[in-house]
Formats: structure tokens, C-alpha cells, sequence
């Protein structure tokens, strides 16, 4: 069964507010299914999104600021890391990615996590406390995602 992502979710991977994912919903840019009250969207729709020209220039400005933001390190106390893995696969697989990280990143406290897919790889962010984001990147591991 085919995974639904919501606006938690993808405001996630993304960096953008929930905010400005519903105005991209009012422009038409984001499309998805409304059912009991929640936005839910499939992997085809989040395709399209990501996709979007507009979308994925605001979507590398948000991974280059986390990148920055943990660069240039304002007021960081403990151990902390920032882990980029780039996976070459296809976008079943991609999409396989995503969820997982965004299902895991409910029990990850202290980090911040992008997401972006194009053209034959997606790339994930990992940012923070230095133990979580091992152990986020070793149960990501153990989940042998491969096409």
C-alpha cells in the first residue's frame, strides 16, 4: 500500500513552513487529496511538486541554509554532526526513503531533516545532536533500501 504523506511530513523534507505549503495548495503548485480535515499526498503528486522548477529552487535554498546554519554553529553546546547522503535509485525507492525518515524523525529529538529527489538520486540532511543522527543513519542502514 502506497504511503500518504501529510503537511507535517512534508514540511519536513522540505524546510517550508505548513504555512507556505498551503499557499502553494491555493496556487496549484501542491496538489493533494483533503480527507477528514488533513492534506494527505501521494508519491506521484510529491513528484510533481518536487519537480516544480520554483519548488526546488526554494527547496536547495532551505538545504543550503541548514548546511550554513550547522557551519556556522551560533550558540551549539554538545556533540553535533551534519550528515548528507546522496543515494543514486529510483524514485519508488526514493519515496521508500523519505517515508522512512519521516516516520523516524518522530522519535529524533534535537534534529532537523531534508529531503529532496532528482533525477535518478535523492538526497538526504541530516542535522544535530551527534548520537541521534548515528543512530538515524545506522537504522537507515539496517533497512537495506535498494532498487
Amino acid at each position: 500500500m502506497e504511503r500518504k504523506y501529510n503537511l507535517n511530513d512534508l514540511a519536513l523534507m522540505t524546510g517550508f513552513s505548513t504555512r507556505t505549503l498551503r499557499n502553494y495548495l491555493v496556487g496549484g503548485i501542491l496538489k493533494g487529496e483533503k480527507t477528514d480535515g488533513v492534506w494527505r499526498f501521494s508519491d506521484e503528486e510529491l513528484d510533481a511538486f518536487f519537480s516544480d522548477p520554483y519548488v526546488k529552487e526554494g527547496i536547495r535554498i532551505k538545504r543550503n541554509g541548514v548546511v550554513y546554519d550547522f557551519l556556522a554553529g551560533n550558540g551549539r553546546t554538545g556533540a553535533r554532526t551534519c550528515t548528507i547522503l546522496d543515494v543514486p535509485c529510483s524514485l519508488v525507492t526514493a519515496n521508500r526513503i523519505s517515508a522512512f525518515f519521516c516516520d523516524k524523525m518522530n522519535d529524533a529529538s534535537g534534529v532537523t531533516f531534508t529531503f529532496d529527489w532528482h533525477k535518478g538520486f535523492c538526497r538526504v540532511i541530516l542535522t544535530g545532536d551527534a548520537e541521534e543522527v548515528m543512530k538515524l543513519v545506522r537504522a537507515y542502514e539496517d533497512a537495506k533500501f535498494a532498487d
